[in-house]
Formats: C-alpha cells, sequence, structure tokens
C-alpha cells in the first residue's frame, strides 16, 4: 500500500513551499518521500522533482500552439493528464515501490479542487492503484485576521472536502510572516456565536439568516480547525506532519521494535 498526500490551496497559499520544507525535515529524520509536480505552469523548484507533469505536457507550450489563456490553458493541461493516466503516469508510477510515500504539489486554481472532476478522477486512480490519500489544504494566515475572509476560506476548504471525499487536513500557512498571533488566536479554535455576532457586525441585516447559516454549517463540519505551520520551527513541521500521518495511517502497519530482555538469573 502506498501513502500520498494531495497538496491544495488557493494561488499564493505556499504549496510549494510546503513541498519544500517537508522534504528537507523528512531527509533531517532520515525519512524518504518523494514530490510530484503536477502543476504544467511550474517554473522552478527548491525540491527534488520525482515525477513532473511538464514532461508530459506544459502550460506555455497550449497557450502558444493553441492560443489559449493561463486558466483555459491549465484546464486543457489538466484534462490531458487525465486522459493519460493509464499511460504516462503509470508508466511513471512504476518507478515506485507500494509502500512508497508521495507528495502531489498541485496547480493553485481553485476550480480544480471546488467543482470540476480532474483532481478527482486522480484521486480515485490513486485508490485503484492501493494508495492511501489525504488532502492537505493550505490557506494563508492573511485569512485569519478577518471573519469575512476567514468564512471565505472555510467555504472553499469545505468545497474541496466535499469534491475529493478524502481525509482532510486544514493547514495555516505562513505563520512566520504573522506580526501580531494575538490577531488570528480567536480564529484557531472560534466560538461559533462570536463569529456569528463579528460578521453580523460587518454585513447588511438581511445577511443575517445566511451568515447564521454559514456559521453553522462551518461548525457542524468543524471546519473551523486549523493547524497553524511556522516553518521557521521543526517542532511546528513535525506536528503537521504527524497530523497528516495519522489521517493516512502511515507506519500503522510497521513491526514494533521490541528489544531484546534477558532477566537476571538468582545466584546460587
Amino acid at each position: 500500500m502506498g501513502f500520498a498526500q494531495l497538496v491544495i490551496g488557493p494561488a499564493g497559499s505556499g504549496k510549494s513551499t510546503y513541498c519544500s520544507s517537508l522534504y528537507q525535515h523528512c531527509g533531517t529524520v532520515g525519512r524518504t518521500i518523494h514530490i510530484v509536480n503536477l502543476d504544467p505552469a511550474a517554473e522552478s523548484f527548491d525540491y527534488p522533482v520525482a515525477m513532473d507533469v511538464r514532461e508530459l505536457i506544459s502550460l506555455d507550450d497550449v497557450m502558444e500552439e493553441l492560443g489559449l489563456g493561463p486558466n483555459g490553458g491549465l484546464m486543457y493541461c489538466m484534462e490531458h493528464l487525465e486522459e493519460n493516466l493509464d499511460d504516462w503516469f503509470a508508466e511513471e508510477l512504476e518507478n515506485y515501490l507500494d509502500d512508497d510515500y508521495l507528495v502531489f504539489d498541485c496547480p493553485g486554481q481553485i476550480e480544480l479542487f471546488s467543482h470540476v472532476p480532474m483532481l478527482r478522477n486522480f484521486v480515485d486512480y490513486l485508490r485503484r492503484k492501493n494508495f492511501t490519500v489525504c488532502a492537505v489544504y493550505l490557506l494563508d494566515s492573511q485569512f485569519m485576521t478577518d471573519v469575512t475572509k476567514f468564512i471565505s476560506g472555510c467555504m472553499a476548504s469545505l468545497s474541496a472536502m466535499v469534491q475529493l471525499e478524502l481525509p482532510h487536513v486544514n493547514i495555516l500557512s505562513k505563520m512566520d510572516l504573522v506580526t501580531k498571533k494575538k490577531d488570528i488566536e480567536d480564529y484557531l479554535n472560534p466560538e461559533p456565536r462570536l463569529l456569528l455576532s463579528e460578521l453580523n457586525l460587518q454585513m447588511a441585516p438581511r445577511f443575517e439568516k445566511l451568515n447564521k447559516a454559514l456559521i453553522e454549517l462551518v461548525d457542524e463540519y468543524s471546519m473551523v480547525s486549523f493547524v497553524p505551520l511556522d516553518l521557521r520551527k521543526e517542532s511546528s513541521i513535525q506536528y503537521v506532519l504527524s497530523q497528516i500521518d495519522s489521517c493516512i495511517q502511515w507506519g500503522e502497519d510497521a513491526d514494533v521494535k521490541v528489544k531484546d530482555f534477558d532477566p537476571d538469573e538468582d545466584d546460587d
């Protein structure tokens, strides 16, 4: 059985930086992971790329040859990847063992994990190949300084959860850039009534019923729980990784190491 992280989130949320830091951390602790680039628009990486979708198709080539814009071109690239899962991707996947740990660095176009089927079909393919997959959703910490941004981020994350139907870990990225930690403390484990009160203060009275429904939805699906990630601290990276490993049950089938122990014999 293989294991995989599907790293998703809005553009600029720090997905590639997360993948790079995760790779460095695992190298430090003697653990092997493989980073896969699924972004046909990527230009450079701070980590060794195990598989690269640009070897199959690149956004620049599609835009030049078909005259498509960035968003349309990326959708075309992802559809092309989907059509070649049994060919190019299957061949690349053969280079890895059944128990390898893959981390997929995905594009930041939100529609890919909110309502179009390409990533969902990709996840289904990994499952058929006996991979246990976890969605890792990154949200920029700037979304935690305002209740309207926070609700927007939660709704996008919930949409990804519904679309992909995967174990889901929400990560609050770029915590190392936050200057006033107190501004986001109320959003890490918020009280729904306080959220509703803040939301009603910022919205017109006619939106009160909608605000109440949104807060109840977020609270019911436990979408207000985020794991903060500070890339300056190895302990923070390790904690995030442990949360993900727990979701996909990585390492639970490992043999338990028992130290041999011979009791001292009594003296005659």
